[in-house]
């Protein structure tokens, strides 16, 4: 079968023990905190993926000495806070969204002219909402028509500022603290109305940043040196989640997830599973490397139907097209609403999971914001699926698959590779 095909049949579990790659989000934090210390840097764990080793190349391409050992780990020789330099061309970040985002805020002070650029994914992306606060702060930052390419002049120092993002972002947050590593002095300030992952506050902290963190409220000052000798990270909750899902879903399931992130920025679809009756248990819940870490036990159940607000989206948006899967399965309505920021992923994901669900016999309509879903006291029919090339509509076209009553073929699997290349092959061993 075509690499880009993935044939997935119906089965009746998930069974066993299963490890996911490391955390996504923390893999590119890990990477650009390494380069900017001033010392060596080991990390392990690190989640290897398109999106991740975009990072790793986009550092090296401005002078940052990076080795990868073995499958997840990686040697990086920091230059130093102020020690990136321009490379020869434009920087690809390919289909990294968080590169994409997090890396002018790190440009800002350097010494330079910096282009970041992308695939056509990327360059989909608003990017106003990342030059607004760099300029308020006195970066030269210019975008195509507020989408990449972006050009970043660093600057060497920065203003500090008091900012709240329109829109809840991570990432925004995140473009905002990193500048403020730079600042000449204060405090930088990033005020949230709904908290957003809180990763880079964590990584910061451990590696010498004061950082002030209160409820909607996160402030940063200045540092000469950042010193984080080790990162280790931990499982990605975002990829747990199909299999989280599917065992749920599937009457024979009997699942353990080992070593797996539970920021609670990040689990927002374990509070949703509890209202909806999913059995779905933690245990060994301990501390690594700063981030809350714990062991997931899932058992099939009966699912009712509930809402999804506004306020806790942030801590789901990866998970919200497997949401509106269980959903399917769930008795009654759900409504999902202030999911706006779907429509400006890889792809338009209110528009793709509707599709991709409907066509298998689900009972979604989508909504300005959100989706509107109508379960259905049966297993979906299942079909052939186009995953538009976005890795998270390509995971849930294959859950659907074990799912449903005739098996799913995803067109454009090959989308797996941005965030779990060997997505199939773990699926694969834990069904039954």
């Amino acid at each position: 079968m075509s690499e880009d095909l993935l044939r997935v049949a119906p089965a009746g579990g998930l069974v066993g023990e299963l490890n996911v790659p490391g955390d996504k989000s923390i893999s590119h934090r890990a990477v650009m905190v390494g380069a900017l210390s001033d010392d060596r840097v080991t990390v392990t764990g690190f989640g290897a993926s398109a999106d991740t080793l975009a990072t790793v190349d986009a550092f090296r391409a401005m002078g940052v000495p990076i080795e990868r050992v073995g499958d997840d780990g990686l040697v990086i020789e920091g230059v130093g806070m102020r020690g990136l330099r321009p490379p020869d061309g434009v920087i690809d970040v390919r289909n990294a969204g968080t590169l994409m985002r997090i890396l002018p805020g790190i440009l800002a002070g350097q010494s330079g002219t910096f282009t970041l650029d992308g695939d056509e994914s990327i360059r989909r992306r608003p990017m106003r909402r990342i030059a607004d606060p760099l300029e308020r702060m006195g970066v030269s930052i210019e975008t195509s028509e507020g989408l990449p390419p972006v050009t970043v002049q660093g600057t060497g120092a920065v203003e500090p500022i008091s900012y709240r993002p329109p829109v809840a972002s991570a990432q925004v947050k995140s473009a905002v603290l990193f500048a403020g590593l730079f600042a000449e002095r204060g405090v930088t300030v990033v005020e949230e109305a709904i908290a957003t992952r809180d990763h880079t506050e964590r990584m910061l902290q451990r590696a010498g940043v004061p950082v002030d963190r209160r409820p909607g409220y996160v402030g940063i000052s200045p540092v000469r040196e950042l010193v984080l000798p080790e990162i280790a990270v931990p499982g990605d909750f975002s990829s747990a989640a199909p299999f989280i899902a599917a065992a749920t879903i599937l009457q024979g399931s009997s699942l353990t997830l080992r070593d797996l992130s539970i920021n609670p920025t990040r689990t927002g679809m374990l509070a949703v599973l509890e209202r909806m009756g999913a059995r779905v248990g933690l245990f060994r819940r301990r501390l690594a490397a700063g981030e809350p870490v714990a062991d997931i036990e899932v058992r099939p159940a009966e699912l009712v139907a509930t809402n999804i607000e506004a306020e806790i989206v942030p801590t789901l948006i990866d998970e919200l097209p497997l949401m509106v899967l269980l959903a399917s399965f769930a008795r009654g309505t759900t409504t999902i609403r202030g999911a706006g920021e779907l429509r400006v992923k890889e792809s338009d994901r209110i528009a793709t999971v509707v599709e991709l669900l409907n066509t298998c016999g689900g009972h979604v309509t989508a909504l300005p914001d959100g989706f509107e879903v109508l379960g259905v006291p049966h297993r979906l029919r299942g079909g052939r699926v186009d995953a538009a090339g976005d890795h998270r509509i390509a995971m849930l076209g294959a859950i659907v698959g074990v799912c449903s009553q005739e098996g799913v073929t995803v067109e454009g699997a090959d989308a797996l590779g941005v965030s779990f290349p060997d997505f199939a092959d773990r699926l694969a061993a834990v069904v039954a």
